[in-house]
């Protein structure tokens, strides 16, 4: 089933938010056995009318539970949508024969489609990422009962009644505690510090990758220059060591390879790398 496939309502082609809402509760609710009929229809016939049916009659549940997440400041229409969509989800693998009706089987599909919003939409840099951060989330949203910052003892007491660390939920307060800062914040006198000051990408800005050209070329012809101040062994050992990136030797490789200790192999290193050193700086190694 896909959305093209169940044609619902929508708010703009009603009108408004609260016409949807009128029209949905004149929608009517399902006997238990008109349930179960439409829900083995569909099931066991693709009957896409039963799961139509089904949506319908359920409209108002997703009205009632995307209610709780006005607090969010996001549109209610698109909490009801994005619900609905839960809601056809739901209506997909309900399984009738399981002797539970669609009412209890829907909510968590409803809920975890709003939570998904909430969280994608709520704040551009992400307040919560894991699954449990998402749990303490709407946990902690519930149980404030204002904006302020949280006192010990509060955190103290909602980390024992959510079975979590105190820093967790100080974390969490944190966040949720924080204010959005406009990408472009000129206050209008012309020296506000906005991020857009900051995060702006010059990379691709043509002085600047002439420059990154040049010091790339620069810093190449300098390792060439130092490399060939290396007598074979030496420039050997370093290439092996710190120029091949996907398999580099171990002193213990190399060692077998000049048939002398793994500490000889270590100390050549060392004094190849300090001639090194000293030709890209332009001095004279005393060695």
């Amino acid at each position: 089933m896909t959305t093209q496939a169940v044609a619902l309502p929508t708010v703009s082609a009603v009108g408004s938010i609260d016409a949807y809402i009128q029209a949905a509760r004149r929608l009517p609710l399902l006997t238990e056995e008109e349930e179960f009929s439409l829900a083995s229809r569909f099931r066991e016939e693709n009957d896409l009318e039963a799961a139509r049916q089904l949506v319908l009659s359920h409209l108002r549940l997703v009205i009632s539970i995307a209610r709780g997440y006005l607090g969010y400041g996001l549109p209610h229409a698109d909490l009801i949508q994005e619900g609905n969509i839960g809601l056809m989800k739901a209506v997909k693998r309900f399984d009738p024969a399981r002797g539970v009706r669609l009412v209890s089987f829907a909510i968590h599909w409803i809920k975890a489609e709003i939570h998904e919003y909430v969280l994608r939409n709520w704040r551009m840099v992400k307040v919560a990422t894991t699954k449990a951060q998402r749990k303490l989330f709407f946990n902690l949203r519930g149980m404030k009962s204002n904006t302020d910052t949280l006192t010990s003892g509060q955190i103290g007491d909602i980390a024992h009644r959510l079975s979590v660390k105190p820093d967790d939920v100080r974390e969490m307060d944190s966040r949720l505690s924080g204010h959005d800062v406009a990408l472009d914040g000129d206050s209008g006198d012309g020296e506000a510090f906005a991020p857009i000051a900051y995060l702006a990408d010059n990379s691709t800005e043509p002085v600047h990758v002439l420059e990154a050209r040049a010091r790339d070329r620069l810093q190449n012809d300098g390792l060439q220059c130092a490399l060939a101040s290396l007598d074979p062994r030496s420039r050997r050992i370093v290439e092996a060591r710190w120029l091949n990136e996907e398999n580099p030797a171990t002193l213990h490789d190399l060692a077998a390879e000049f048939a002398v200790s793994a500490e000889r192999i270590r100390q050549i290193e060392m004094k190849a790398l300090q001639k090194m050193r000293a030709n890209l700086i332009g001095q004279t190694p005393g060695i």
